[in-house]
């Protein structure tokens, strides 16, 4: 018998003793603890505190259920992304492996080892991916809003209702501009959520934040809206509106694609990205307005794609500092930075130091607002510019093209008001109007700083507005 299990104890005991070690050592320390938190013969030192009375909370009960009503409303609306995507192959008939291209070997012996040899090597397949992200059911016949980025290269892609039924989706059109995508299921009287107006939401006001962060689904968080308007700091395309909702609601990697919903239980968001040196939560998430999804949405649905209205200037908001040297009673419109030659703003007259004021009669409040309209508007539209030039109001109307491939750093926002500047100033010609408000004299020439980005290279190194170089 002793050989037997001193046999088995050969066998076994190296994958078996670690795993029982340990539940052993665990069962210890929860002993101890337990020991010494309620001594054998100690007595009980009276009675049990008892809970606070229903009046004294009241109204932490009623919200309390207001949250919890709230949740159970939108919870059926939710959806888990799950997308398969393949990813490139990385090596090719004859060609040498990944790490060998530019390594010495492969520089010594060159591509004709990788031709002689290459097919002895097992040729690497391409790889499958498989991403996770949420959404969230916009009517009653299956049509589910979700980000670009879960399903972009998507081969395969399919949603868990809050039911844990999984179901095929497709594609039904995307928007990288936006980050935005629709994407379909079959069905009839499916739980969907509401819409709401993301332009009546103010700091401070109560949010929630629905989705599937780190692959748990159908996961709620409650906070409040953080700020507005606030621009998209890891992009480089300055083409992107960049109008999101800043909220304290946890959102983390998953939640992509989900609703951001207010008191209501209206969609007021889509939760795109957080800022954090970790890669979670840390207290700053963002969110598309439904200012930008719901008219985007409206057309993906309707043509499976988005042409987005281009004007072809760079913009960037008035500050304090700079609106007294546009003429400017207030901070607000958008400043033309940039016109790019043969753009519907060239033809139209546009010119650098112009400020856009009002767009079809309504005003400019910065020119992130000014990004967005534009863009939502269809190309062949003509709008009308109400522009102060040299201290003089002027009306620009303006023929919208499509948004192509161009430049990215040049399209409906400057470089300066995004967030990656490489200098940080908004520079222009020194007219008549400029000289004399500067009091220079007529031998001075150069360009006029007319804006200076805080915390930008010339910002540090104390330039400002009104400088001439």
């Amino acid at each position: 018998m002793r050989s037997w299990i001193a046999n088995l104890k050969s066998k076994l005991g190296r994958h078996l003793v670690a795993p029982i070690l340990a539940i052993a050592m665990v069962g210890s320390f929860v002993t101890y603890d337990f020991v010494k938190a309620i001594p054998a013969k100690a007595a009980m030192a009276g009675p049990t505190a008892t809970a606070l009375d229903d009046s004294s909370v009241g109204a932490l009960l009623s919200l309390d259920q207001a949250m919890e009503t709230l949740a159970a409303r939108v919870t059926p609306a939710i959806v888990n992304v799950t997308v398969t995507s393949r990813g490139k192959a990385n090596m090719a008939d004859g060609e040498l492996p990944d790490g060998l291209q530019d390594s010495p070997f492969g520089q010594f012996f060159g591509q004709q080892f990788g031709q002689q040899f290459g097919r002895q090597m097992r040729p690497q397949q391409p790889r499958v991916e498989h991403g996770l992200g949420s959404g969230v059911i916009i009517s009653p016949d299956g049509y589910i809003v979700t980000n670009n980025h879960v399903v972009d290269g998507a081969t395969d892609v399919r949603v868990t209702m809050s039911d844990r039924r999984i179901l095929p989706a497709k594609v039904v059109g995307t928007d990288p501009l936006t980050d935005l995508a629709v994407i379909k299921v079959d069905g009839k009287n499916l739980p969907n959520a509401p819409w709401g107006d993301s332009t009546k939401l103010h700091p401070g006001q109560t949010v929630l934040a629905f989705g599937n962060p780190f692959g748990f689904r159908f996961t709620v968080t409650r906070g409040i809206v953080s700020a507005l308007n606030r621009p998209n700091p890891s992009s480089d395309d300055a083409r992107k509106p960049g109008q999101f909702i800043q909220t304290d609601a946890a959102i983390n990697p998953g939640n992509s694609g989900g609703p951001l919903v207010n008191a209501r239980g209206e969609v007021v968001g889509i939760n795109t990205f957080l800022i954090s040196p970790s890669g979670s939560f840390s207290g700053m998430g963002f969110a598309i307005p439904t200012q930008i999804v719901r008219p985007t949405v409206e057309k993906l649905i309707q043509f499976g794609k988005v042409t987005h209205g281009y004007m072809g200037i760079g913009i960037s908001d008035v500050t304090p500092e700079n609106s007294r040297f546009f003429h400017m009673d207030s901070a607000a419109g958008a400043v033309v930075t940039q016109v790019e030659p043969d753009s519907p703003g060239a033809k139209a007259g546009l010119k650098v130091g112009d400020v856009i004021t009002q767009l079809d009669g309504n005003e400019v409040s910065d020119a992130g607002a000014l990004q967005v309209v534009v863009g939502q508007k269809n190309p062949g539209t003509t709008v009308h510019l109400q522009v102060m030039r040299d201290g003089k109001s002027v009306a620009v109307p303006v023929t919208l093209e499509a948004m192509g491939s161009r430049d990215k750093s040049g399209n409906e926002i400057s470089e300066a008001t995004h967030g990656k500047p490489r200098w940080g100033i908004g520079l222009g010609d020194i007219t008549p109007d400029v000289r004399q408000q500067l009091q220079a004299p007529e031998s001075l020439h150069g360009a006029v700083i007319q804006q200076v980005q805080p915390g930008s290279p010339a910002d540090n190194a104390g330039l400002q507005s009104g400088d001439v170089i």
